[in-house]
């Protein structure tokens, strides 16, 4: 089963997107930070019925997602495959979690459908599933294969003269697969300057520190090397995420490495690598959602 929108969440949804279009940037901020607890609660949540999860990354990458989805990308919930609507690729499939609540959010299906996470059957699986979820271009969760599609995605629109804009978010420890680098190759090749990846550089992944299992670093320079524009920002700033990933690049690709806290928002969790795919105890689950209510 395909999920549908949900009207009167579509229609909050455009409402907010024509306030901060024309907000000072301190509107913005304060809007896209109340959305952006309301993702981490719904996703603690979804995280606690199902008993399963990914919440470490989850809150890591929530900031960024909001900032996308409540002010930059162009797209419809209400006409999702709108042929010129802006690309977006989560290729760390494994924090579908956050996707899914700010999909729900922004009307592309109801939020009562988040209680379905991780059920069997249910569209909501472990994983994004472009064919069951609105809002979603290609299924991922094999590390490395999300970066790889949104060049293609950018590539075509380039061939297409569209002005369309394509995104991607890649874990850092994800950068470790070698196909990234050989799509990073490709973009600066054909000058993709409507391709922005965005790095979730929370510096941890399963069972440890990304420079403890493969050194990433000196990661901009490594961006930098392979043709790319780069801006380094703090992934939990709204305001320099706004400024980050609102404009594109000049005549490169872009990417932004957002550093960000693995966790962010609950004291216990953050910057711990257990927290990459614990799921919390009933009193640690009202302990978030007192600090999540902050």
């Amino acid at each position: 089963m395909t999920l549908t929108m949900d009207e009167q969440a579509v229609q909050s949804y455009r409402e907010l997107r024509g306030r901060l279009a024309e907000a000072e940037i301190s509107e913005r901020v304060d809007a896209l930070t109340e959305m952006a607890r309301t993702v981490r609660r719904l996703d603690l949540g979804m995280i606690e019925r199902a008993g399963l999860g990914h919440i470490g990354g989850d809150f890591s990458v929530t900031d960024i997602l909001v900032t996308l989805y409540g002010a930059v990308l162009s797209v419809d919930p209400q006409n999702p495959q709108d042929p010129e609507r802006d690309r977006f690729i989560l290729s760390k499939g494994h924090s579908a979690g956050a996707l899914y609540a700010t999909l729900s959010v922004c009307g592309f299906f109801p939020e009562e459908e988040l209680a379905t996470f991780m059920a069997p059957l249910s569209a909501l699986n472990g994983h994004p599933n472009r064919n069951k979820i609105p809002g979603v271009e290609t299924n991922t969760g094999p590390l490395g294969h999300g970066f790889p599609v949104a060049v293609g995605h950018a590539l075509a629109a380039k061939l297409q003269g569209s002005p369309r804009r394509t995104f991607v978010v890649l874990g850092d420890g994800e950068l470790q697969e070698g196909s990234n680098w050989e799509a990073a190759m490709t973009a600066a090749h054909y000058d993709l300057s409507a391709l922005t990846a965005i790095v979730d550089r929370n510096r941890l992944q399963q069972g440890a520190r990304t420079e403890e299992t493969k050194r990433l670093e000196p990661l901009a320079d490594k961006w930098r090397s392979f043709g790319f524009e780069v801006r380094e920002i703090d992934g939990h700033d709204f305001a320099q995420l706004l400024d980050a990933i609102g404009t594109r690049g000049t005549d490169r690709p872009v990417c932004v490495i957002a550093n960000t806290t693995k966790g962010k928002g609950v004291s216990f969790m953050e910057d711990r690598a257990e927290w990459h795919h614990k799921v919390p105890s009933a009193e640690q689950v009202q302990i978030a959602r007192e600090e999540l209510s902050r």
